[in-house]
This record gives C-alpha cells, structure tokens and sequence, in this order.
C-alpha cells in the first residue's frame, strides 16, 4: 500500500508543527523519516495512523483518504509509538491476545499470535511478564502488537531508541525482514539506521521538508548543490579575507594555513579560491573538493 501526504499543516495553539508539507511512499518502500527535536516528525506520524487531525491538508492510505475513511485506514496500518506504551503486568501472549481482540481478530487470534511471536523472535521469552523483559525485548513486543493484524503499512517512531549498539541491530534485521513485504515509514536519529536499512529518506526541519530522495542518490545530489572544499595554502590567510571570496558561504579554519571552505547553492568555487590565491601571489598547496556523508548532509539542511 502506498502512503500519499498531500499540503499537510497541524497547529498547535500559535505554534505550526508541521507547515504544509506533501510527500509520497511507494508501496513495498522503507523510507526514514528524519529532523530534530521539535521537526514535526511525530506529528506527522500521529496523523498518518489517524491518531490525531490535522488542522488541515489530508492522507491517502492506497488512495483512501484519512479524513473520511479513518477506521477503513487503521485496519492497514501498524503504528509503534515513540514510547511504546506497554502493559507491563501481563504476559506477551496475554498483552497480544488483548490487542487481538481490538482488531477483532476471532478466530486468528491464536495463529497470529504464534505468527508474530516466532516473527519477532520472542519465543524464548513467551512465558515472561512484559515487565521482566530487556528493553530490547520490549520494543519487540511493540513491533509485535504493530504486526498482530498483518497490516500493509508499518509506522515506527523510534523504534531502536534507548537501545544498546547488539540491540539496535537486531531490530534493524527485524525491520529489514519485514520490509521486504511491507511499507514501513520509520522516524530515527540514526543516520546509520536510515543507511543500513532504508530505501529513502525524508528529512524535516521546523516542520517543512528540506530533502526527500533515495538514499543512495542523496550524498550525490546535495554535494552537488553544496560544496565543501578543503584548501592549503604555502603562507598564512586571514580566515575572514576568504569569506569574501565569491560563491562563499562560509570559512572553517583548520590551521592558519589549512581551511574547509563551503559553498552557497550550486557554486562551484574551486576556481574563485584559486583565482583569489593567484591575485595575492599566493601558492595553493592542495585545493579538493570533499565527499559528505549522510550525517554531515543531515546538520546541513537543519542547523
């Protein structure tokens, strides 16, 4: 099932949570959903699942629309909260039997359960209280509830939050097994989850989208946009005299004769830099342009 975000806007009292952001998910995509604290990444999750309205803009779950078809929706989709509120006084066969029963599920009841436990891979812990699991067992039972009535669409925020480094990669082989016959939109901090397990990445920023591209396409795209150039040159500079070079937007000294130079959009400014040197009868020991990474993409688009 496909996921269709389409001119969206939630207000909260005078604060804008999300400011008319649309995007699509193509059916059998996993796409990470990323941004600060405070982004709009939450909210946005919220409304897709129909936990909240929106203050305006809608949804399209494979076409149907969120405003109008609320209950149909809820039935495809399996949403994971940040927190992952859980029961944690019963057992996981009790606590999943209880969900169950939410989706009316009758007679499946037991099939899904035994389903989702060994999907998971709860099995060894079936006969524990919730509240005398590992956390990383916890949000195995989360992913559990979310799976329980085979939806098409998995909403997770934060899924591997709170998580130590054995954990986390058990849940993103979790994910990445799951996602191979279901849509899932995930929300992390992780720039290293988004790269291991996601097709596309979304990137929200005081609730408007500032990037949302394949991830392999990404790095390639925005280094293209933006440059960063390192520089060294045989004397001494004055950082602030290269600010005002053409095309620069800003100058990061790495020694006084080392510097990290970054571009305003789609400049090339290799040969301003050079140019510069020449004007000032200054030799440039090494000009070359620097490859980013997802994470320095990332503090890019939202600092």
């Amino acid at each position: 099932m496909s996921i269709k975000v389409q001119n969206l806007i939630k207000i909260y009292g005078q604060q804008k949570a999300v400011n008319n952001i649309s995007f699509e998910i193509s059916a059998g995509e996993i796409t990470g959903f990323v941004g600060p604290n405070g982004a709009g990444k939450s909210t946005t999750m919220k409304i897709i699942t129909g936990f909240i309205s929106p203050s305006s803009g809608t949804v399209f779950i494979n076409n149907l629309d969120i405003n109008t078809h609320s209950l149909e929706i809820k039935k495809h989709i399996g949403y994971l909260p940040e927190n992952n509120p859980l029961y944690t006084d019963l057992y996981i066969k009790e606590y999943l039997k209880y969900v169950a029963g939410i989706y009316n599920l009758g007679k499946q009841t037991n099939s899904r359960i035994d389903k989702v436990i060994q999907q998971t891979g709860l099995t060894n812990e079936v006969n524990k209280k919730i509240g005398a699991l590992s956390k990383g067992y916890r949000q195995r039972v989360g992913l559990a509830q979310a799976l329980i009535h085979d939806p098409n669409i998995l909403i997770l925020d934060e899924p591997t939050s709170g998580l130590d480094p054995n954990q986390i990669i058990e849940i993103r082989n979790l994910i990445s097994e799951i996602g191979k016959e279901k849509t899932v939109l995930l929300s992390t901090h992780l720039m290293q989850e988004v790269e291991a397990i996601c097709n596309r990445i979304i990137i929200i920023n005081k609730g408007e989208i500032v990037a949302n591209d394949k991830v392999k396409d990404i790095t390639k795209n925005i280094a293209e946009a933006y440059q960063t150039i390192f520089a060294e040159f045989n004397t001494e500079v004055n950082r602030e005299v290269l600010e005002k070079i053409s095309g620069v937007r800003r100058v990061a000294m790495i020694s006084k004769k080392k510097f990290l130079f970054e571009s305003i959009e789609n400049t090339d400014i290799r040969q301003n830099i050079f140019q510069y040197a020449v004007d000032n009868k200054i030799s440039v020991l090494s000009l070359q342009e620097k490859e980013k990474n997802l994470e320095e993409i990332f503090h890019e688009l939202t600092k």
